[in-house]
């Protein structure tokens, strides 16, 4: 008589082994791992602190700049306003003119000596007279004073002075200067330089949503997979012990000649299979482990275990309530970016623009040097300040603010094009993708309900099986028979599980936090 006994819950036992030094994962965990090691989130925040600085700068438009200037410089030459042979004149100035005012008053004396002679032959009185003037004793004392003094030194110098001025002293000349730019009106551009880098800094922020929301579809697929492994794994661990039990009894049942070799083969046949579908579920849920340790930056070899890896039912999928297009498209980094994007090129207008109009800036500044030109060339520091306004106008130059206007206009053009491109198709999306909700969940239904039967039609065939009024092709039908629709079963909470991720990341549900 087989007595074999088979119970639908011995199909789905797990058998526990030490797991001390496991690491227990919860989904949430996964995700916070995966975000904080991912390296693209990572870049992408670098991104978003960048394109802060970027605004910062924009807005250092609005500031006075004020820079300081300062040069040193050695001139081995010597630097002459005048000529050498008109500086040797000059110094000997004084030699020059003393010498001339002797000879011009020995001059004086023989001219006014041969008048005198001359008139003594034609008026004797007159010329006595200016003989005893030329002999009186003041005015020979006069004569010979003039004739003594000498200003040849005096004059010299003060020509050694002028020479020394025309020639500065410009070996070493140290400039230093202060200088101070406000600008009043460009035309607009600082304004729009500075909105455009806002919304560069939001567009940043909407790719790294849009990274961050596809690292958490990417984790949760990876969670969803070595969940649908595991109990996969599980299920042909308690099958092949199921059969390798029943192979052994059917041995048995051989030996009392109450079962044929026939049925003992297809049995082993069976259990044969089952021990490879355990290695591969074995050797598939190894590799989906490493790659989910890939995903949240653990080691490779890390021997971890996820929460809902020993449940024997899939958790049920959790679909939040259908969003309006409005809030999706909202909620959407992509539809964001391209609307930032085609903003950030209506900025670029205005910036174009900016170049076709007048620039007015004020600007003040102090300058000093050494040596000083204030008051001659002096070796001293001095300096001066001044203020003023620069207006610039363009005119002409070839239309390229122009075409660079008309470009930018065209680009902005061309991202709202996407814009919309990109609104159909996540309205297309979506759509699939509840539709696929729906579907489903009505597979879902189903292949509970398929596993029902299956396992009422197994309860039945193990009693058979084992009363002897069922045949082993029967009883192996009906374990075939659970074991797919358990299968298909997993599939289905594992499908509607990954669906959901996909639809929260559609809607963009996925919330990050920088």
């Amino acid at each position: 008589m087989r007595k074999l006994i088979f119970t639908i819950t011995a199909l789905v036992v797990l058998f526990p082994t030490g797991v001390s030094a496991q690491r227990v994962l919860t989904l949430d965990e996964c995700r916070e791992m995966a975000v904080e090691g991912d390296r693209s989130l990572q870049q992408a925040r670098t991104k978003i602190e960048m394109a802060g600085y970027d605004r910062k700068i924009a807005f250092a438009n609005y500031l006075p700049n004020v820079s300081g200037t300062g040069a040193y410089l050695h001139n081995p030459n010597d630097v002459s306003i005048i000529s050498d042979n008109a500086s040797a004149t000059l110094r000997n100035a004084g030699t020059t003119i003393h010498g001339l005012s002797q000879g011009y008053q020995q001059q004086v004396m023989a001219d006014l000596t041969a008048y005198i002679q001359n008139l003594a032959a034609t008026d004797p009185a007159s010329a006595m007279k200016y003989m005893r003037l030329m002999q009186d004793p003041l005015l020979q004392t006069a004569m010979a004073k003039i004739s003594a003094t000498d200003m040849s030194e005096a004059i010299n110098s003060i020509g050694r002075e002028i020479d020394d001025a025309l020639h500065p002293d410009l070996d070493n000349i140290l400039v230093g200067g202060v200088t101070v730019q406000q600008p009043i009106f460009m035309g607009g551009k600082i304004i729009a330089a500075n909105h455009i880098a806002k919304l560069a800094e939001q567009l940043s922020e909407a790719r790294y949503d849009q990274q961050y929301q596809q690292t958490i579809v990417d984790v949760d697929q990876a969670y969803w997979q070595i969940v649908s492994i595991a109990g996969k794994k599980r299920l042909a661990e308690s099958y092949a012990e199921l059969l390798h039990n029943m192979e052994r009894d059917v041995e048995i049942s051989v030996k009392e000649g109450v079962a044929t070799e026939s049925d003992a083969l297809q049995i082993k046949v069976k259990a044969n299979e089952a021990d490879m579908l355990k290695t591969k579920s074995e050797n598939g849920l190894t590799l989906a482990k490493m790659l989910l340790c890939k995903r949240i930056g653990l080691d490779l070899g890390t021997d971890i275990v996820l929460a809902d890896e020993r449940l024997d039912e899939v958790p049920m999928a959790k679909i939040g309530s259908d969003k309006s297009l409005e809030e999706i498209y909202e909620d959407r980094p992509e539809t964001r970016s391209l609307e930032l994007a085609s903003k950030i090129y209506d900025g670029k207008v205005a910036v174009a623009r900016a170049d076709m109009l007048p620039k007015v800036a004020a600007m003040g500044g102090y300058m000093m040097s050494n040596p000083s030109v204030m008051n001659g060339v002096e070796n001293k520091w001095n300096g001066y300040w001044g203020v003023g306004v620069v207006v610039n106008v363009p005119i002409f130059h070839g239309f390229e603010a122009l075409n660079k206007t008309r470009k930018a206009k065209a680009e902005a053009t061309l991202y709202r094009s996407q814009l919309e491109d990109a609104k159909e198709l996540i309205n297309l999306q979506v759509t699939q993708l509840r539709k696929q909700e729906s579907e489903s969940l009505e597979k879902l239904n189903m292949a509970k309900s398929n596993l029902s039967s299956a396992e009422e039609n197994l309860r039945t065939a193990t009693i058979g099986f084992n009363e002897g009024v069922i045949d082993a092709n029967t009883a192996l039908g009906a374990h075939t028979a659970w074991l797919q629709a358990r299968s298909e079963y997993i599939d289905a909470g594992i499908e509607l599980q990954m669906l959901a991720a996909n639809l929260d990341k559609a809607e963009g549900n996925h919330k990050s936090v920088k």
